[in-house]
């Protein structure tokens, strides 16, 4: 099997301007894929294609690049505030591209026996990109010679100098842990080895008028259609692209969600004006398979529906940070505030634990409204 190119994303400046460097190892088809991304541009100056440097740009390229399941090492960019004295960030290890060819065969076993374990395809390609980056961290070092002492040194010298978040620190330990178990059969990471504490964000919610303003901002039939059935069913984006046109019971107003996150299935009711809506949409686009489909077939990407949201809250003043999970957040949210009991809430949303609703709780107006501050008490 061909070996799947490493890319390597880093800034630079040129003609004036921040850039984003997009560097590999000559690939044909890579080559090719690469040229037909928005905006994108070589440089014989710097020998490497490159666009402008910008938050938005480099996301939409890095799961541009994902969909095709290249590996993007992203370290050179990661952010990090300079001369910072007060968290004794070190400087940051950019990674080489070297790795053995005895990993590369192990590493290629562990997929097979996730696959065959069935985890979910974005599960197992997170995995084996965070494999990657451990070993060629520790190249040349072979696979039986890593002790615990080397799992500490990647978590000191490349996660945290790097500033990667607390759910990629968890993750890549976790990676680590499970690979020897499979591969190596030992247990690699003591469990007394320290974790990072979780932080604990509350979600970024919409109020009822700002879903509307958004909606009212899509003119386009397919794009409205998708950004209501996230909202109104309070689906993750994987899910709602996931859907087929025989999962959606129309006269039971159901929908049978596969394969969510956790391998769990779950039925969704369907509200009577999103019936409405997917019976326009179906009049309009006849979809086959996938109740959103490509242009040239298959499920529609995920790149694809952040520029609807991106275009569509460009005429609506909102200024929050936005993503296509807000919409879920703010669904159930909003149930919260209408009375619905949290159970049917977790059911509705598919979580595991009861825990993971209660957040909402914590940003639903209605529940803060009930708290009386003597404040109001006073005469001024």
């Amino acid at each position: 099997m061909q070996e799947r190119p490493i890319i390597i994303f880093s800034k630079s400046h040129h003609n004036g301007q921040e850039v984003l460097i997009v560097g590999f190892e000559y690939n044909l088809e890579l080559k090719e894929y690469v040229k037909k991304f928005p905006g994108i541009q070589w440089s014989s100056g710097l020998r490497s294609f490159y666009t402008l440097f910008t938050r938005e740009i480099t996301n939409s390229l890095f799961q541009y690049l994902r969909a095709k399941n290249y590996y993007i090492d992203y370290s050179a960019i990661s952010n990090k505030r300079k001369n910072d004295r007060h968290d004794g960030a070190k400087k940051k290890f950019v990674l080489d591209a070297n790795i053995s060819q005895d990993l590369k065969k192990n590493i290629k076993l562990f997929r097979e026996w996730m696959q065959q374990k069935r985890y979910s395809l974005n599960t197992i390609n997170t995995y084996e990109s965070m494999l990657l980056q451990f070993f060629r961290f520790k190249h040349p070092k072979p696979i039986h010679s890593i002790t615990e002492t080397d799992i500490i040194d990647f978590n000191t010298n490349y996660i945290l100098a790097n500033r990667f978040s607390y759910t990629y620190q968890n993750q890549a330990i976790n990676t680590i842990k499970l690979f020897y178990r499979d591969r190596v059969n030992c247990i690699l990471i003591a469990d007394g080895l320290e974790r990072p504490k979780k932080s604990k964000k509350l979600p970024v919610v919409l109020s009822i008028d700002e879903v509307k303003s958004i909606l009212a901002s899509t003119p386009n039939l397919k794009h409205k259609t998708l950004l209501s059935l996230l909202y109104s069913c309070g689906l993750r984006i994987g899910e709602a692209l996931g859907l087929r046109v025989r999962d959606i019971d129309m006269k039971r107003r159901f929908m049978h969600v596969r394969s969510a996150k956790g391998s769990k299935d779950r039925y969704v009711p369907l509200p009577e004006r999103m019936k409405a809506l997917l019976i326009e949409y179906y009049s309009c686009y006849e979809p086959n398979d996938f109740v959103f489909e490509g242009q040239n077939g298959g499920a529609y990407s995920t790149v694809s529906a952040r520029q609807v949201l991106k275009r569509s809250l460009l005429n609506t003043g909102i200024e929050k940070p936005i993503t296509l999970h807000t919409l879920r957040h703010s669904h159930a949210t909003h149930l919260l505030e209408n009375g619905t009991d949290l159970r049917y809430i977790q059911e509705l949303l598919g979580h595991n634990s009861a825990k993971t609703t209660m957040i909402y709780t914590h940003v639903s107006s209605t529940s803060l409204d009930k708290i009386k501050n003597p404040f109001d008490e006073f005469d001024l």
